[in-house]
């Protein structure tokens, strides 16, 4: 098969570039003798062969390797013809042209892969008169064709002129042919060599190269030359057109690619891998909800660490700030669970009592479920230590079907915590709240703020004003931290707060609560929230079986009224946990237990009673009276002891009393005075006499004017002689005009005083209401005997 050998052919259509010519003239053979007559012959495919040109010709047939051979051994000279269908593999006599080129083998060169390359120059036009052979290769007889010249035809001259200056704007067109072969054809100057050169170039079908070579006249030859010549040059203009349209195009986008890799080389020599980590960010970023302004200040953030290095101190701070932003839920919510009925249920399984809370939950939800979108309420939650208020919020959470999240305020001094600290800050951290969100990954947890009343306060801030911003529903969708630096959107968190002193609470922060008042529980209330809760807790915390051993009503009643004193149920658990501890102990030396536990065993387990209400029999003396107090750990019992001694009519007061308390004392003293002679008393008594009021329990501070008509009962017990009522209780605030005024925290003082086995209790008649919201269960068993003046509570309490 005979191919062209190319040189610098980069598209399929292009054609190789000849060599320059060893000379320019027309001669014979080297030793000038004329052509033989008859000359093997050498089919060409898809080129033509014109006088003058050089090329290299790579020979793949049987037949024309022969040829060449034997051509190259004898005179160098062959006729080389161009084949009518370049697509026949093996031609016959119709298939080749009349017209050809003499050519000299300048060069033959054998390649390794079996093939052979030759060099060859045109010499002469010739045209074939006779095949004299076909096997083992054509021959033929030839007749040379001289060319027509046009010396001094100046139009010929004109025409030349055309032809180089036609083939340089080609040249300049063509971005593959070689810049050289403008430098060639100005060299050229032989015409007939030119028009031969610039033909063998053309990028023309191969049937017009023939017709060119068969033009004997070499003006004419140059007429349809420049005639192909522009349609080549309208064909290059054109594609050059195409080609710089396209290139305008692809060179935008490559040059975008280019700089873009260039930019990420440098970027990963700089930065190694932050490169992969910021646009992992870029990729978190497009999947978010943000406003316009979160996502403007999360691209200048991404556009200055793209331009800082990871080793800089700000690559950390802008960074940690972004990574906030992507973490943030912002719009995302979970879905409430509307379903009432299973969210009581829920309620109910986890606490028991505690109905106020539970209802307050349930019309929250009944509203959110009519109306789907509301402001959540700021609840608080009030009530002693232990009665389960931060579980509470948690039972909340898992019945409105909201993630629980929980912030403790306790001991809190520094607003930053809440607001968040400026990112300038070495160590910067958003506030509690936001890092809360970031933790929950939802924007409308329910929120535990727990012990809000013990938040502190020094030169530092006062957090408990910082939040007062987080507690307002008018202002808490738009809740600003500092280290964010944007606005984020708390209106659907439910805040609950618990505190177990509300005077601890500033006012205006308090405005903002809806307060709910959890008082302590009753004995019956412990004694199922122990059989339902603690005692399960307990036996699998320690690892003992469901039913290895049961306790009745009356063991958990001794346990809850000999060995505790408390509101809540915290001391009670630990006293459990004693009894759990001892069992197991008991399984693993004996291997078995006792099917119940009896008051005896209790005794031995927990040793003998702490508390008893033996007590207040005992103190049944004259000027003893028996109070109730309130503390912030629930209610309790005091003695207000009163003894008089000769003197000049003075009051001692001891017992580590408030003001409030001692101004108390100094009423009762005054009213008793002035209304002695209706309980017999005289003037004398009085001055001669000194009183002295103690309040056991020393060390602890006490305060408050409830025990007003306590310490008036004693005075008249001690002046009188006569005794007060055993297992008798009271509690209110008087006036020198001897009236009972109402006081607060009586669930509290109720519960303490039945506790502790007192049987009558008296106070104001404007504190029943707060009686009538006991459970009547609770509170079985005692009197209650309501007052409007000072000198009923004495007809009542002085035996």
């Amino acid at each position: 098969m005979d191919n062209n050998f190319y040189l610098n052919n980069q598209e399929d259509e292009m054609e190789f570039m000849p060599m320059i010519p060893l000379s320019e003239e027309d001669e014979d053979d080297a030793d000038g003798k004329p052509f033989p007559g008859e000359l093997p012959l050498l089919p060409l495919r898809n080129t033509v062969l014109f006088p003058g040109v050089v090329i290299p010709i790579t020979v793949g047939r049987d037949k024309s390797i022969k040829a060449v051979n034997d051509a190259y051994k004898a005179d160098k000279l062959i006729g080389v013809v161009a084949q009518k269908d370049s697509a026949i593999e093996e031609p016959t006599v119709s298939d080749l042209e009349d017209i050809g080129t003499v050519a000299k083998i300048v060069k033959l060169i054998k390649m390794p892969d079996g093939g052979t390359t030759i060099i060859i120059q045109g010499r002469k036009r010739f045209k074939i008169e006779e095949i004299t052979v076909e096997d083992p290769y054509f021959k033929a007889t030839i007749k040379v064709l001289e060319e027509e010249g046009s010396k001094g035809d100046k139009d010929f001259d004109a025409m030349v002129s055309s032809i180089k200056d036609l083939a340089t704007q080609i040249i300049s067109l063509s971005p593959n042919l070689p810049s050289e072969a403008g430098i060639i054809l100005k060299n050229i100057e032989n015409p007939s060599f030119l028009i031969h050169f610039v033909s063998s170039n053309l990028n023309s079908d191969i049937r017009q190269k023939q017709q060119l070579l068969e033009i004997s006249n070499i003006k004419a030859r140059a007429e349809l030359l420049m005639s192909l010549m522009h349609t080549e040059l309208q064909y290059a203009e054109l594609k050059n057109k195409v080609t710089n349209k396209t290139r305008a195009e692809l060179d935008k986008q490559q040059r975008e690619y280019f700089l873009q890799q260039q930019m990420k080389a440098i970027k990963d020599e700089l930065g190694g891998e932050n490169f992969a980590e910021l646009k992992e960010m870029q990729k978190k970023a497009e999947a978010k909800k943000w406003t316009e302004s979160v996502k403007d200040m999360f691209h200048k953030g991404l556009e200055k660490l793209e331009r800082m290095h990871p080793s800089t101190p700000d690559y950390s701070v802008v960074y940690n700030h972004l990574d906030l932003m992507l973490d943030l839920p912002w719009d995302s919510y979970t879905e409430d669970q509307y379903d009432l009925k299973k969210a009581k249920k829920v309620l109910d399984l986890d606490h028991y009592g505690m109905n106020k809370i539970k209802e307050r939950i349930l019309e929250y939800l009944a509203v959110l479920k009519l109306k789907g979108d509301m402001k959540s309420p700021i609840l608080c939650f009030l009530g002693p230590p232990g009665i389960g208020k931060t579980s509470l919020g948690k039972s909340i959470a898992a019945a409105i079907n909201r993630k629980y999240v929980r912030v403790s305020l306790g001991g809190l001094h520094d607003e930053s915590e809440i607001r968040g600290h400026r990112k300038t800050y070495i160590g910067a951290m958003p506030g509690r709240i936001i890092q809360s969100i970031r933790k929950i990954k939802s924007s409308n947890p329910v929120m535990i703020l727990d012990e809000i009343d013990k938040v502190g306060t020094d030169h530092r801030g006062d957090p408990s004003s910082a939040l007062l911003e987080v507690l307002d529903p008018e202002q808490n969708n738009s809740f600003y931290d500092n280290y964010l630096e944007l606005e984020y959107d708390l209106s659907k968190v439910l805040f609950i707060a618990t505190a177990n002193n509300i005077n601890n609470i500033q006012p205006a922060l308090r405005d903002r609560l809806e307060i709910i008042d959890l008082s302590g529980y009753a004995v019956e209330e412990k004694i199922e929230i122990a059989k339902r809760h603690l005692i399960p807790k307990q036996k699998e915390m320690h690892g003992l079986k469901p039913n290895g051993f049961k306790m009745s009503d009356s063991v958990l009643e001794k346990v809850i009224e000999d060995y505790t004193r408390e509101s809540g149920v915290r001391e009670l658990d630990r006293q459990l946990a004693s009894i759990m501890r001892n069992q197991a102990k008991e399984i693993v030396m004996r291997g078995k237990l006792k099917p119940t536990i009896t008051n005896k065993d209790i005794e031995k387990i927990l040793g003998k009673p702490r508390y008893s209400n033996e007590i207040y029999r005992m103190a049944n003396m004259a000027g003893v009276a028996v109070g109730l107090a309130w503390t912030y750990v629930g209610g309790d019992i005091l003695f207000i002891e009163t003894q008089l001694s000769e003197g000049k009519g003075e009051l001692k007061l001891t017992g580590n009393l408030g003001n409030v308390m001692k101004e108390s004392a100094s009423t009762a003293f005054t009213w008793l005075e002035a209304n002695g002679k209706k309980l017999g008393l005289t003037v004398e008594e009085f001055n001669k006499k000194d009183a002295h009021i103690h309040i056991p329990e020393g060390a602890t501070p006490k305060d408050g004017p409830s025990a007003g008509i306590t310490m008036m009962t004693a005075l008249a017990s001690a002046y009188t002689g006569r005794k007060i009522k055993p297992y008798l209780a009271m509690t209110g605030e008087i006036t020198l005009r001897g009236q009972v005024l109402p006081v607060g925290g009586i669930k509290e003082k109720v519960l303490a005083a039945k506790r502790s086995g007192i049987k009558e209790i008296i106070m104001c008649f404007q504190n029943e209401k707060d009686v009538s919201e006991i459970n009547p269960q609770f509170i079985k068993g005692i009197q209650f005997h309501y007052v409007k003046t000072m000198q009923q509570v004495l007809d009542i309490a002085l035996t």
